[in-house]
C-alpha cells in the first residue's frame, strides 16, 4: 500500500520565544516518529533542532524561520512527509492515511461508502464510514468487523454493516 500522498506528522500551533522556534502538536508516535525526518512539506521546511516540550508536543527550529514574526505566520501549518518516507509495516499493520479514502464494501462486494476518518478513543481504532446518501456509521478496526483490506477497499462484515 505504498503511495506518495502526503502524510501529516504534526501541526505548528504557534511561535515559541523570539528566535523563530515553533510549537508542534505531534500526531502518530510522537517525538520518535517525527524526529526520523529532516524535511517537511516537499522540502519547504528543513528541521534544524527538535526538543520535547514535556507536554506531549515539541519545540522545533526550521532553517527557513529566522524570527518570531515568521514563526507566527506558520501557525496552523501541517507538517507532511511523503508516504514512501514512512517505515515499512508488518502484516496486519496500517497507517491511518492508508485507510482514509478507501471504499468500504460488504463481504459480497456491495458498496457501503468510503472511510472518511480514523479515530481512537482509547480502546482501539474506529473507522468512520460515509454512505453515498451522506449518512455515517462507525466500525471498530478489529478482525471481526474488518476481516481484510487492500489498497483499494476494506471489507466490513454483515454484523457491522447492517442497520448502518
Amino acid at each position: 500500500m505504498v503511495q506518495d500522498k502526503p502524510v501529516t506528522l504534526a501541526v505548528i500551533t504557534g511561535a515559541h520565544g523570539v528566535t523563530g522556534e515553533v510549537r508542534l502538536k505531534l500526531f502518530g508516535d510522537g517525538m520518535e516518529a517525527f524526529s526520523a525526518h529532516r524535511q517537511f512539506n516537499d522540502g519547504a521546511l528543513k528541521l534544524k533542532k527538535l526538543r520535547d516540550d514535556g507536554k506531549g508536543g515539541a519545540i522545533a527550529r526550521f532553517a527557513e524561520v529566522p524570527d518570531r514574526t515568521a514563526a507566527e505566520k506558520l501557525r496552523g501549518t501541517l507538517l507532511t512527509v511523503p508516504r514512501s518516507a514512512l517505515p515499512s509495516l508488518e502484516e496486519g499493520e496500517y497507517y491511518h492515511a492508508d485507510l482514509i479514502g478507501l471504499a468500504a464494501v460488504t463481504e459480497e462486494g456491495e458498496p457501503l461508502g468510503s472511510v472518511i476518518a480514523v479515530e481512537n478513543y482509547g480502546a482501539g481504532d474506529v473507522l468512520e464510514i460515509a454512505r453515498p446518501d451522506g449518512k455515517r456509521f462507525m466500525v471498530p478496526m478489529r478482525a471481526e468487523a474488518v476481516p481484510s483490506w487492500t489498497e483499494k477497499a476494506l471489507v466490513i462484515t454483515k454484523e457491522f454493516s447492517e442497520g448502518a
